[in-house]
């Protein structure tokens, strides 16, 4: 029996799903925001125990490897690979942009993009066509740089509705999709490593100097 687990740290939320190769067989999101150290493992858990199997029982990983926060994407690819090592099994990762793209050709008829939160008053976007495959980015930059009257997937529609007048669903990457995205391979499976776009702050401050 396939058993996928899904999981995605890209946004302030932690999203994670459990698939059996046909359906979403469980699904939960965190409750609270930037808590992404102290709640994945608990929602691991708590989706397992929902349809009563345990780690041993996982036939592989799936992993949202951003782009987003630099301290979210790595709770969630240590995690993804420490679990695949344990338990000797596949890991795949796959862009944020594109599994909301995924879910987002059911709410468009053409092309469309996809703008997440990258904070600092700045998005991360994509251009896709009306299968939901990537045409160009993802980049990090401004929203008036990259205002377009295509429809708009994702938070930075919301937040920036100035430069993106037409938004549509969903506005987060969901864990489901992602499995569903994986599993069919409707994305770009990549190595388990993080989309950055730009540098951890840490490091930047430090170059600084």
């Amino acid at each position: 029996m396939t058993l996928l687990l899904a999981f995605d740290t890209a946004t302030p939320q932690v999203g994670v799903a459990l698939y059996d190769g046909s359906d979403v067989l469980a699904e939960r999101v965190s409750d609270r925001a930037m808590k992404h150290g102290e709640q994945l493992a608990p929602l691991i858990a708590a989706v397992l125990e929902e349809v009563g199997a345990v780690r041993q029982d996982l036939t592989a990983v799936a992993v949202g490897a951003g782009p987003g926060p630099f301290t979210g994407l790595r709770v969630g690819l240590v995690t993804a690979r420490t679990l695949g090592f344990a338990l000797d099994i596949p890991v795949y990762a796959a862009c944020s942009l594109d599994v909301i793209a995924v879910e987002a050709v059911g709410h468009v008829a053409g092309d469309f993009a996809v703008a997440t939160d990258a904070r600092r008053k700045e998005v991360y976007l994509a251009r896709y066509d009306a299968d939901g495959q990537r045409l160009g980015g993802p980049v990090v930059a401004r929203p008036a740089d990259v205002a377009t009257d295509l429809p708009v997937a994702g938070e930075g529609a919301l937040l920036y509705p100035e430069a993106f007048p037409h938004p549509v669903g969903p506005t987060r990457p969901s864990a489901g999709w992602l499995a569903r995205a994986v599993a069919a391979e409707l994305v770009e499976l990549m190595d388990p490593e993080p989309l950055y776009l730009r540098r951890p702050d840490a490091v930047a401050t430090a170059d600084r100097r």
